[in-house]
Protein backbone atom coordinates (compact mmCIF):
# COMPACT_ATOMS: atom_id res chain seq x y z
CA UNK A 1 0.00 0.00 0.00
CA UNK A 2 3.17 2.46 0.23
CA UNK A 3 3.57 2.06 -2.88
CA UNK A 4 0.23 3.74 -3.93
CA UNK A 5 -0.40 6.04 -0.28
CA UNK A 6 2.74 8.00 0.56
CA UNK A 7 3.79 7.21 4.35
CA UNK A 8 0.81 4.84 4.45
CA UNK A 9 0.93 2.05 7.01
CA UNK A 10 -1.87 -0.49 8.47
CA UNK A 11 -3.50 0.22 11.35
CA UNK A 12 -2.48 -1.79 14.58
CA UNK A 13 -5.49 -3.93 15.04
CA UNK A 14 -6.04 -2.25 18.79
CA UNK A 15 -6.05 1.32 17.27
CA UNK A 16 -8.40 0.12 14.47
CA UNK A 17 -10.98 -1.75 17.07
CA UNK A 18 -11.29 2.10 18.90
CA UNK A 19 -11.29 4.01 15.76
CA UNK A 20 -14.17 1.28 14.64
CA UNK A 21 -15.93 1.15 17.71
CA UNK A 22 -16.39 5.52 17.52
CA UNK A 23 -17.49 5.41 14.07
CA UNK A 24 -20.14 2.44 14.62
CA UNK A 25 -21.32 4.04 17.18
CA UNK A 26 -21.78 7.83 15.61
CA UNK A 27 -23.23 5.98 12.78
CA UNK A 28 -25.64 3.47 13.80
CA UNK A 29 -26.35 4.24 18.14
CA UNK A 30 -29.92 5.65 18.14
CA UNK A 31 -29.18 8.43 20.51
CA UNK A 32 -32.87 9.43 20.54
CA UNK A 33 -34.25 6.10 21.96
CA UNK A 34 -31.65 5.25 24.13
CA UNK A 35 -33.45 1.95 25.89
CA UNK A 36 -34.02 0.00 22.32
CA UNK A 37 -32.79 -3.32 21.01
CA UNK A 38 -30.68 -1.94 18.31
CA UNK A 39 -28.60 0.22 20.74
CA UNK A 40 -27.97 -3.25 22.58
CA UNK A 41 -27.10 -4.98 19.30
CA UNK A 42 -24.62 -2.46 18.76
CA UNK A 43 -22.90 -3.15 21.85
CA UNK A 44 -22.86 -6.72 21.59
CA UNK A 45 -20.92 -6.45 18.06
CA UNK A 46 -18.34 -3.97 19.54
CA UNK A 47 -18.16 -6.13 22.71
CA UNK A 48 -16.85 -8.85 19.98
CA UNK A 49 -13.66 -7.17 19.01
CA UNK A 50 -11.53 -7.83 22.65
CA UNK A 51 -11.93 -11.02 22.78
CA UNK A 52 -10.42 -11.47 18.89
CA UNK A 53 -7.86 -9.22 19.94
CA UNK A 54 -6.92 -11.63 23.27
CA UNK A 55 -6.86 -14.47 21.11
CA UNK A 56 -4.97 -13.26 18.21
CA UNK A 57 -1.75 -11.85 20.20
CA UNK A 58 -2.24 -15.02 22.95
CA UNK A 59 -1.50 -17.07 20.02
CA UNK A 60 0.97 -14.96 18.24
CA UNK A 61 3.33 -15.16 21.84
CA UNK A 62 2.72 -19.08 22.25
CA UNK A 63 4.21 -18.79 18.50
CA UNK A 64 7.36 -16.50 19.68
CA UNK A 65 7.96 -18.50 22.86
CA UNK A 66 7.90 -21.83 20.82
CA UNK A 67 10.27 -20.42 18.01
CA UNK A 68 12.57 -19.11 20.77
CA UNK A 69 12.46 -22.73 22.35
CA UNK A 70 13.04 -24.67 19.49
CA UNK A 71 15.65 -21.98 18.43
CA UNK A 72 17.52 -22.72 21.70
CA UNK A 73 17.15 -26.40 21.32
CA UNK A 74 18.47 -26.40 17.84
CA UNK A 75 21.74 -24.78 19.37
CA UNK A 76 22.50 -26.81 22.03
CA UNK A 77 22.02 -29.99 20.11
CA UNK A 78 24.23 -28.57 17.42
CA UNK A 79 26.78 -27.85 20.23
CA UNK A 80 26.77 -31.41 21.83
CA UNK A 81 27.11 -32.87 18.13
CA UNK A 82 29.90 -31.18 18.06
CA UNK A 83 31.45 -32.00 21.09
CA UNK A 84 30.70 -35.68 20.94
CA UNK A 85 31.82 -35.98 17.04
CA UNK A 86 35.03 -33.00 16.46
CA UNK A 87 35.60 -34.43 13.05
CA UNK A 88 31.84 -34.17 11.91
CA UNK A 89 31.15 -30.45 11.21
CA UNK A 90 27.68 -30.89 9.22
CA UNK A 91 25.63 -30.32 12.80
CA UNK A 92 27.76 -27.39 13.04
CA UNK A 93 27.17 -26.23 9.76
CA UNK A 94 23.28 -26.36 9.99
CA UNK A 95 24.08 -24.32 13.04
CA UNK A 96 26.20 -21.39 11.85
CA UNK A 97 24.16 -21.19 8.92
CA UNK A 98 20.85 -20.59 11.28
CA UNK A 99 22.80 -18.04 12.87
CA UNK A 100 24.07 -16.45 10.20
CA UNK A 101 20.25 -16.14 8.28
CA UNK A 102 18.76 -14.79 12.02
CA UNK A 103 22.22 -11.77 12.08
CA UNK A 104 21.37 -10.99 8.58
CA UNK A 105 17.38 -11.07 9.21
CA UNK A 106 17.76 -8.85 12.26
CA UNK A 107 20.02 -6.52 10.39
CA UNK A 108 18.12 -6.15 7.25
CA UNK A 109 15.15 -5.64 9.34
CA UNK A 110 16.57 -2.94 11.52
CA UNK A 111 17.42 -0.95 8.37
CA UNK A 112 14.35 -1.30 6.88
CA UNK A 113 11.70 1.12 7.05
CA UNK A 114 9.30 0.70 10.18
CA UNK A 115 6.32 0.02 7.19
CA UNK A 116 8.35 -2.49 5.90
CA UNK A 117 9.02 -4.53 9.04
CA UNK A 118 5.58 -4.46 10.58
CA UNK A 119 4.17 -5.88 6.72
CA UNK A 120 6.88 -8.34 7.19
CA UNK A 121 6.38 -9.40 10.65
CA UNK A 122 2.64 -10.17 9.76
CA UNK A 123 3.40 -13.05 7.57
CA UNK A 124 6.47 -14.44 9.10
CA UNK A 125 5.71 -16.40 12.57
CA UNK A 126 4.02 -19.27 11.48
CA UNK A 127 7.21 -19.80 8.73
CA UNK A 128 9.78 -18.69 11.17
CA UNK A 129 8.13 -21.70 13.40
CA UNK A 130 8.04 -24.35 10.79
CA UNK A 131 11.67 -23.88 9.69
CA UNK A 132 13.47 -24.06 13.13
CA UNK A 133 11.39 -26.93 13.34
CA UNK A 134 12.49 -28.38 10.33
CA UNK A 135 15.74 -27.65 11.08
CA UNK A 136 15.64 -29.18 14.73
CA UNK A 137 14.12 -32.55 13.03
CA UNK A 138 17.92 -32.20 10.80
CA UNK A 139 19.25 -31.53 13.53
CA UNK A 140 18.38 -34.64 15.20
CA UNK A 141 18.29 -36.84 12.49
CA UNK A 142 21.31 -38.48 12.91
CA UNK A 143 21.82 -38.67 16.92
CA UNK A 144 21.66 -41.81 18.63
CA UNK A 145 18.13 -43.14 19.86
CA UNK A 146 16.55 -40.57 22.45
CA UNK A 147 13.73 -41.28 24.54
CA UNK A 148 10.46 -40.34 22.53
CA UNK A 149 9.91 -36.48 21.61
CA UNK A 150 7.58 -34.03 19.95
CA UNK A 151 7.98 -30.99 18.41
CA UNK A 152 6.34 -27.57 19.86
CA UNK A 153 7.70 -27.37 23.57
CA UNK A 154 7.72 -31.17 24.05
CA UNK A 155 11.25 -31.58 22.04
CA UNK A 156 12.81 -32.98 25.21
CA UNK A 157 11.41 -34.97 28.41
CA UNK A 158 12.94 -32.45 31.04
CA UNK A 159 11.29 -28.93 30.35
CA UNK A 160 14.27 -26.80 28.67
CA UNK A 161 12.49 -23.65 29.35
CA UNK A 162 13.92 -21.08 32.13
CA UNK A 163 11.21 -20.18 34.82
CA UNK A 164 10.59 -16.87 32.59
CA UNK A 165 9.51 -18.28 29.84
CA UNK A 166 7.69 -21.18 31.34
CA UNK A 167 5.65 -17.75 33.29
CA UNK A 168 5.66 -15.47 29.78
CA UNK A 169 3.76 -19.52 28.09
CA UNK A 170 1.55 -19.77 30.86
CA UNK A 171 0.38 -15.84 30.41
CA UNK A 172 -0.21 -16.26 26.65
CA UNK A 173 -2.08 -19.63 27.25
CA UNK A 174 -4.28 -17.68 29.93
CA UNK A 175 -4.57 -14.96 27.44
CA UNK A 176 -5.85 -16.71 24.89
CA UNK A 177 -8.19 -19.19 26.90
CA UNK A 178 -9.90 -15.87 28.38
CA UNK A 179 -9.95 -14.44 24.71
CA UNK A 180 -12.04 -17.66 23.91
CA UNK A 181 -14.38 -17.38 26.67
CA UNK A 182 -15.12 -13.48 26.34
CA UNK A 183 -15.96 -14.59 23.00
CA UNK A 184 -18.54 -17.36 24.06
CA UNK A 185 -20.32 -15.13 26.23
CA UNK A 186 -20.88 -12.32 23.70
CA UNK A 187 -21.59 -15.14 21.06
CA UNK A 188 -24.19 -16.69 23.82
CA UNK A 189 -25.51 -13.32 23.91
CA UNK A 190 -26.20 -12.77 19.95
CA UNK A 191 -27.26 -16.78 19.83
CA UNK A 192 -30.14 -15.69 22.82
CA UNK A 193 -30.65 -12.22 20.61
CA UNK A 194 -31.23 -14.14 17.41
CA UNK A 195 -33.21 -16.86 19.03
CA UNK A 196 -35.69 -14.18 20.74
CA UNK A 197 -36.41 -12.31 17.48
CA UNK A 198 -39.18 -14.04 15.85
CA UNK A 199 -40.99 -12.70 18.95
CA UNK A 200 -40.50 -9.40 18.18
CA UNK A 201 -43.13 -7.97 15.84
CA UNK A 202 -42.99 -4.37 16.33
CA UNK A 203 -39.73 -3.45 14.38
CA UNK A 204 -39.61 0.73 13.85
CA UNK A 205 -37.70 2.34 11.14
CA UNK A 206 -34.53 3.04 12.73
CA UNK A 207 -32.33 4.18 9.90
CA UNK A 208 -28.51 4.83 10.16
CA UNK A 209 -27.30 8.70 10.92
CA UNK A 210 -25.94 9.04 8.08
CA UNK A 211 -27.17 9.50 4.38
CA UNK A 212 -27.41 6.93 1.62
CA UNK A 213 -24.27 8.16 -0.39
CA UNK A 214 -22.30 8.73 2.95
CA UNK A 215 -23.05 5.18 3.78
CA UNK A 216 -21.43 4.02 -0.07
CA UNK A 217 -18.74 6.16 0.39
CA UNK A 218 -17.38 5.27 3.53
CA UNK A 219 -18.04 1.51 2.38
CA UNK A 220 -16.40 1.75 -0.96
CA UNK A 221 -13.55 3.18 0.99
CA UNK A 222 -12.98 0.72 3.28
CA UNK A 223 -14.02 -2.25 0.71
CA UNK A 224 -10.59 -0.62 -1.55
CA UNK A 225 -8.67 -0.46 1.73
CA UNK A 226 -9.42 -3.62 2.52
CA UNK A 227 -8.72 -5.67 -1.17
CA UNK A 228 -5.27 -3.70 -1.64
CA UNK A 229 -4.33 -5.07 1.79
CA UNK A 230 -5.30 -8.76 0.51
CA UNK A 231 -3.06 -7.85 -2.69
CA UNK A 232 -0.16 -6.38 -0.90
CA UNK A 233 -0.15 -9.58 1.61
CA UNK A 234 2.25 -12.47 1.52
CA UNK A 235 0.07 -15.64 2.25
CA UNK A 236 0.84 -17.85 4.96
CA UNK A 237 1.66 -21.63 3.54
CA UNK A 238 -0.57 -23.81 5.64
CA UNK A 239 1.60 -27.16 6.92
CA UNK A 240 -1.20 -29.22 7.98
CA UNK A 241 -3.81 -30.33 5.95
CA UNK A 242 -6.72 -32.98 6.54
CA UNK A 243 -7.85 -33.07 10.29
CA UNK A 244 -5.78 -30.76 11.63
CA UNK A 245 -7.68 -27.77 9.83
CA UNK A 246 -11.18 -29.62 10.84
CA UNK A 247 -13.88 -31.18 9.14
CA UNK A 248 -14.76 -29.52 5.19
CA UNK A 249 -13.76 -29.73 1.50
CA UNK A 250 -10.34 -30.97 1.03
CA UNK A 251 -9.34 -28.68 -1.83
CA UNK A 252 -10.18 -25.64 -0.08
CA UNK A 253 -7.92 -26.62 2.73
CA UNK A 254 -5.06 -26.62 0.19
CA UNK A 255 -5.13 -22.64 -0.02
CA UNK A 256 -2.88 -20.51 1.99
CA UNK A 257 -4.01 -18.02 4.86
CA UNK A 258 -3.59 -14.43 3.70
CA UNK A 259 -2.96 -12.07 6.49
CA UNK A 260 -4.05 -8.41 6.78
CA UNK A 261 -3.25 -7.59 10.14
CA UNK A 262 -0.11 -5.84 11.48
CA UNK A 263 1.68 -7.89 14.40
CA UNK A 264 2.14 -5.04 17.70
CA UNK A 265 4.73 -4.25 18.43
CA UNK A 266 4.30 -3.48 21.94
CA UNK A 267 2.61 -6.45 23.51
CA UNK A 268 4.28 -8.90 22.16
CA UNK A 269 7.91 -8.06 19.65
CA UNK A 270 8.16 -8.29 16.01
CA UNK A 271 8.19 -11.51 14.37
CA UNK A 272 11.56 -11.73 12.08
CA UNK A 273 10.12 -11.98 8.32
CA UNK A 274 10.19 -14.54 6.12
CA UNK A 275 13.00 -15.67 4.28
CA UNK A 276 11.64 -18.98 2.36
CA UNK A 277 11.02 -17.73 -1.59
CA UNK A 278 7.77 -19.65 -2.43
CA UNK A 279 7.86 -21.97 -5.31
CA UNK A 280 5.54 -21.79 -8.19
CA UNK A 281 2.77 -23.78 -6.39
CA UNK A 282 2.72 -22.23 -3.79
CA UNK A 283 2.47 -18.73 -5.82
CA UNK A 284 -0.61 -20.22 -7.60
CA UNK A 285 -2.34 -20.91 -4.73
CA UNK A 286 -1.68 -17.96 -3.02
CA UNK A 287 -3.28 -16.17 -6.08
CA UNK A 288 -6.29 -18.31 -5.92
CA UNK A 289 -6.39 -17.56 -2.36
CA UNK A 290 -6.35 -14.24 -2.76
CA UNK A 291 -8.95 -13.94 -6.16
CA UNK A 292 -11.38 -15.76 -4.18
CA UNK A 293 -10.88 -13.94 -0.81
CA UNK A 294 -11.93 -10.91 -3.26
CA UNK A 295 -14.66 -12.01 -5.10
CA UNK A 296 -16.25 -13.17 -1.73
CA UNK A 297 -16.01 -10.08 0.01
CA UNK A 298 -17.30 -8.65 -3.52
CA UNK A 299 -20.16 -11.34 -3.33
CA UNK A 300 -21.33 -10.35 0.72
CA UNK A 301 -21.17 -6.75 -0.28
CA UNK A 302 -23.91 -6.82 -2.89
CA UNK A 303 -25.93 -9.65 -1.62
CA UNK A 304 -26.19 -7.28 1.28
CA UNK A 305 -27.16 -4.22 -0.90
CA UNK A 306 -29.25 -6.39 -2.75
CA UNK A 307 -31.49 -8.23 0.12
CA UNK A 308 -31.61 -4.80 1.23
CA UNK A 309 -32.96 -3.35 -1.76
CA UNK A 310 -35.22 -5.75 -2.68
CA UNK A 311 -36.38 -7.94 -0.15
CA UNK A 312 -36.46 -4.94 2.91
CA UNK A 313 -37.30 -2.61 0.36
CA UNK A 314 -35.05 -0.15 1.90
CA UNK A 315 -31.78 0.51 0.31
CA UNK A 316 -30.54 2.93 3.07
CA UNK A 317 -30.91 -0.23 5.36
CA UNK A 318 -28.62 -2.36 2.78
CA UNK A 319 -26.11 0.13 3.01
CA UNK A 320 -25.56 0.65 6.21
CA UNK A 321 -25.31 -3.03 6.89
CA UNK A 322 -22.94 -3.51 4.45
CA UNK A 323 -20.53 -0.33 5.95
CA UNK A 324 -21.14 -2.37 9.62
CA UNK A 325 -19.95 -5.48 8.33
CA UNK A 326 -16.89 -3.43 6.69
CA UNK A 327 -16.16 -1.52 10.34
CA UNK A 328 -15.90 -4.81 12.00
CA UNK A 329 -12.91 -5.56 13.67
CA UNK A 330 -13.44 -8.82 12.69
CA UNK A 331 -13.70 -8.33 9.17
CA UNK A 332 -10.16 -5.98 9.03
CA UNK A 333 -8.46 -9.07 10.84
CA UNK A 334 -10.05 -12.11 8.58
CA UNK A 335 -10.22 -10.15 5.20
CA UNK A 336 -8.34 -12.84 3.71
CA UNK A 337 -9.37 -16.11 5.28
CA UNK A 338 -10.91 -17.86 2.69
CA UNK A 339 -12.85 -20.98 4.79
CA UNK A 340 -14.47 -17.70 6.64
CA UNK A 341 -15.53 -15.58 3.72
CA UNK A 342 -16.39 -18.17 1.07
CA UNK A 343 -19.34 -19.78 3.21
CA UNK A 344 -20.38 -16.40 4.28
CA UNK A 345 -20.98 -15.02 0.66
CA UNK A 346 -23.02 -18.57 0.07
CA UNK A 347 -25.28 -18.50 3.04
CA UNK A 348 -26.11 -14.83 1.96
CA UNK A 349 -26.69 -15.58 -1.62
CA UNK A 350 -29.09 -18.67 -0.54
CA UNK A 351 -30.96 -15.89 1.43
CA UNK A 352 -31.03 -13.78 -1.57
CA UNK A 353 -32.53 -15.70 -4.13
CA UNK A 354 -34.80 -17.51 -1.72
CA UNK A 355 -37.97 -17.23 -4.23
CA UNK A 356 -35.63 -19.92 -6.15
CA UNK A 357 -35.54 -22.76 -3.94
CA UNK A 358 -32.93 -24.67 -6.68
CA UNK A 359 -30.91 -21.87 -6.70
CA UNK A 360 -31.02 -21.26 -2.90
CA UNK A 361 -30.38 -25.02 -2.44
CA UNK A 362 -27.30 -24.79 -4.63
CA UNK A 363 -26.06 -22.37 -2.45
CA UNK A 364 -26.82 -23.94 1.16
CA UNK A 365 -24.72 -27.43 -0.32
CA UNK A 366 -22.00 -25.56 -1.28
CA UNK A 367 -21.42 -24.04 1.87
CA UNK A 368 -22.34 -27.06 3.73
CA UNK A 369 -20.21 -29.55 1.57
CA UNK A 370 -17.29 -26.52 1.68
CA UNK A 371 -17.33 -26.23 5.45
CA UNK A 372 -19.38 -28.93 6.94
CA UNK A 373 -21.28 -26.86 9.69
CA UNK A 374 -23.84 -25.41 7.40
CA UNK A 375 -25.17 -29.10 6.61
CA UNK A 376 -27.22 -28.45 10.12
CA UNK A 377 -29.00 -25.92 8.44
CA UNK A 378 -30.85 -27.96 6.47
CA UNK A 379 -33.67 -28.78 8.86
CA UNK A 380 -34.85 -25.35 8.82
CA UNK A 381 -34.46 -24.37 5.34
CA UNK A 382 -36.60 -27.57 4.54
CA UNK A 383 -39.33 -26.59 7.39
CA UNK A 384 -39.12 -23.21 5.53
CA UNK A 385 -39.97 -24.84 2.37
CA UNK A 386 -42.09 -27.67 3.22
CA UNK A 387 -45.06 -26.23 1.65
CA UNK A 388 -44.14 -25.47 -1.53
CA UNK A 389 -40.52 -25.93 -2.87
CA UNK A 390 -39.32 -28.42 -0.69
CA UNK A 391 -38.33 -30.73 -3.69
CA UNK A 392 -36.01 -28.73 -5.65
CA UNK A 393 -34.68 -26.93 -2.58
CA UNK A 394 -33.64 -31.23 -2.11
CA UNK A 395 -32.66 -31.07 -5.75
CA UNK A 396 -30.22 -28.03 -5.61
CA UNK A 397 -28.70 -29.54 -2.29
CA UNK A 398 -27.75 -32.94 -3.84
CA UNK A 399 -27.03 -31.29 -7.14
CA UNK A 400 -23.80 -29.35 -5.45
CA UNK A 401 -22.88 -31.95 -3.22
CA UNK A 402 -23.01 -34.92 -5.85
CA UNK A 403 -20.44 -32.23 -7.80
CA UNK A 404 -17.75 -31.35 -5.10
CA UNK A 405 -18.08 -34.99 -4.28
CA UNK A 406 -17.11 -35.49 -7.82
CA UNK A 407 -14.17 -32.66 -7.75
CA UNK A 408 -12.66 -34.61 -4.81
CA UNK A 409 -10.62 -36.91 -7.49
CA UNK A 410 -8.61 -33.87 -7.55
CA UNK A 411 -7.72 -33.55 -4.44
CA UNK A 412 -4.32 -35.08 -4.49
CA UNK A 413 -3.23 -38.27 -3.12
CA UNK A 414 -4.90 -38.81 -0.34
CA UNK A 415 -7.85 -41.58 -1.03
CA UNK A 416 -11.05 -40.99 -1.79
CA UNK A 417 -13.05 -42.20 0.35
CA UNK A 418 -10.39 -40.54 3.33
CA UNK A 419 -11.56 -36.72 1.16
CA UNK A 420 -15.27 -37.91 1.73
CA UNK A 421 -14.83 -38.60 5.51
CA UNK A 422 -13.36 -35.05 5.92
CA UNK A 423 -15.92 -33.31 3.73
CA UNK A 424 -18.86 -34.86 5.87
CA UNK A 425 -16.97 -34.69 9.52
CA UNK A 426 -16.74 -38.80 9.72
CA UNK A 427 -14.58 -38.85 12.27
CA UNK A 428 -14.99 -38.73 16.55
CA UNK A 429 -15.72 -35.07 17.95
CA UNK A 430 -12.85 -35.80 20.32
CA UNK A 431 -9.92 -36.21 18.16
CA UNK A 432 -7.08 -33.97 19.04
CA UNK A 433 -8.91 -30.39 18.94
CA UNK A 434 -7.92 -26.75 18.75
CA UNK A 435 -8.75 -23.42 19.49
CA UNK A 436 -10.03 -23.28 23.22
CA UNK A 437 -10.39 -27.20 23.45
CA UNK A 438 -6.48 -27.30 23.14
CA UNK A 439 -6.11 -25.01 26.34
CA UNK A 440 -6.48 -26.83 29.31
CA UNK A 441 -10.58 -27.98 28.82
CA UNK A 442 -11.19 -31.49 28.73
CA UNK A 443 -12.69 -32.56 24.42
CA UNK A 444 -14.83 -34.59 26.39
CA UNK A 445 -17.14 -32.10 27.03
CA UNK A 446 -17.86 -30.78 23.00
CA UNK A 447 -19.96 -34.26 22.80
CA UNK A 448 -23.12 -32.62 25.25
CA UNK A 449 -22.36 -29.31 23.65
CA UNK A 450 -22.67 -31.26 20.24
CA UNK A 451 -25.92 -33.20 21.30
CA UNK A 452 -27.25 -29.83 22.38
CA UNK A 453 -26.52 -27.97 19.34
CA UNK A 454 -28.22 -31.22 17.40
CA UNK A 455 -31.36 -30.66 19.23
CA UNK A 456 -31.07 -26.79 18.19
CA UNK A 457 -31.10 -27.59 14.62
CA UNK A 458 -34.08 -29.73 15.23
CA UNK A 459 -35.58 -27.59 17.10
CA UNK A 460 -35.79 -24.97 15.05
CA UNK A 461 -37.24 -26.53 12.12
CA UNK A 462 -40.93 -27.40 14.13
CA UNK A 463 -40.49 -23.83 16.04
CA UNK A 464 -41.85 -21.43 14.97
CA UNK A 465 -44.47 -23.57 12.89
CA UNK A 466 -45.20 -20.66 10.26
CA UNK A 467 -41.95 -19.42 8.97
CA UNK A 468 -41.01 -16.05 6.95
CA UNK A 469 -37.73 -14.52 5.46
CA UNK A 470 -37.31 -12.66 8.45
CA UNK A 471 -37.23 -16.02 11.10
CA UNK A 472 -35.12 -18.26 8.54
CA UNK A 473 -32.30 -15.46 8.55
CA UNK A 474 -32.46 -14.80 12.55
CA UNK A 475 -32.56 -18.86 12.74
CA UNK A 476 -29.86 -19.35 10.30
CA UNK A 477 -27.84 -16.84 12.28
CA UNK A 478 -28.10 -18.55 15.78
CA UNK A 479 -27.37 -21.57 14.50
CA UNK A 480 -24.26 -20.66 12.78
CA UNK A 481 -23.45 -18.74 16.32
CA UNK A 482 -24.00 -21.76 18.07
CA UNK A 483 -21.76 -24.08 16.16
CA UNK A 484 -18.76 -22.06 17.09
CA UNK A 485 -19.49 -23.32 20.61
CA UNK A 486 -18.49 -26.65 19.97
CA UNK A 487 -16.37 -26.38 16.39
CA UNK A 488 -13.17 -28.19 17.79
CA UNK A 489 -10.66 -26.03 15.38
CA UNK A 490 -11.27 -22.33 16.01
CA UNK A 491 -14.44 -22.09 17.50
CA UNK A 492 -15.84 -18.84 18.06
CA UNK A 493 -13.43 -17.06 15.39
CA UNK A 494 -15.65 -17.66 12.59
CA UNK A 495 -17.86 -15.11 12.84
CA UNK A 496 -18.15 -14.61 9.46
CA UNK A 497 -20.20 -17.37 8.86
CA UNK A 498 -22.72 -15.64 11.45
CA UNK A 499 -22.10 -12.04 11.20
CA UNK A 500 -24.04 -10.70 7.38
CA UNK A 501 -27.22 -13.09 8.34
CA UNK A 502 -27.00 -11.51 12.14
CA UNK A 503 -26.91 -7.86 10.38
CA UNK A 504 -29.38 -8.50 8.27
CA UNK A 505 -31.41 -9.37 11.14
CA UNK A 506 -30.94 -6.22 13.29
CA UNK A 507 -31.83 -4.06 10.20
CA UNK A 508 -34.63 -5.83 8.85
CA UNK A 509 -38.36 -4.50 9.02
CA UNK A 510 -41.37 -6.89 9.40
CA UNK A 511 -41.16 -9.92 7.21
CA UNK A 512 -44.08 -12.17 8.14
CA UNK A 513 -46.12 -12.24 4.56
CA UNK A 514 -43.00 -13.63 3.26
CA UNK A 515 -43.85 -17.31 3.20
CA UNK A 516 -42.62 -19.56 0.73
CA UNK A 517 -46.42 -20.17 -0.08
CA UNK A 518 -47.18 -16.50 -1.14
CA UNK A 519 -43.48 -15.90 -2.29
CA UNK A 520 -42.80 -19.21 -4.47
CA UNK A 521 -44.05 -19.73 -7.64
CA UNK A 522 -45.63 -23.42 -7.87
CA UNK A 523 -44.18 -26.13 -10.14
CA UNK A 524 -44.88 -26.64 -13.44
CA UNK A 525 -46.14 -30.31 -12.80
CA UNK A 526 -48.21 -28.95 -10.06
CA UNK A 527 -49.99 -26.23 -11.91
CA UNK A 528 -52.21 -28.29 -14.29
CA UNK A 529 -53.34 -30.42 -11.37
CA UNK A 530 -54.67 -26.56 -9.53
CA UNK A 531 -55.93 -25.79 -13.08
CA UNK A 532 -58.40 -29.10 -12.94
CA UNK A 533 -59.38 -28.74 -9.23
CA UNK A 534 -60.44 -24.86 -9.72
CA UNK A 535 -62.48 -26.13 -12.80
CA UNK A 536 -64.14 -28.95 -10.60
CA UNK A 537 -64.34 -26.54 -8.24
Amino acid sequence: MSEFLLYYRRPDPTTWVYMSSFLTIGLFFVFRRFWSIRNLDILLLILLAPGLLMVNEGYRRQTRLDRELVQSITLKRAAEDQQAAPGSNAADERANDGANDANANSASQSDAPAEDRSSSAAVSGEEANRTLISATDEALADEAPLAPRQTGLDVVDEDPRTPQQIAAYDSAIGLRRGGFIWLFVIEMGLMIRMLLDPLMVRRPLLDPNLTTGGLNFLGISLFIFMMANVVASTPEIQREQGPELGPGYALMNMLPTIPVRPISEVLGGVEPPTLDELSPAQQSRAAIAKIIAIISQSAILIGILLIGNRHFGNLRSGAGCATLYLLMPYTAQMTGRVDHVVPAALLLWAILLYRKPFFSGLFVGAAAGLVYYPFFLLPLWFSFYWQRGARRFAIGVLSMIGVLMALLVLGGTDPFFEHLRQMFGLFFPTQDPRGVWELGWNPVWRLPVIVAFVILSFFLAVWPAQKNLGILISCSAALMIAAQFWHGYGGGLYMGWFLPLLLLTIFRPNLQDRIALKVIDAAPASQPRATAQMDAA
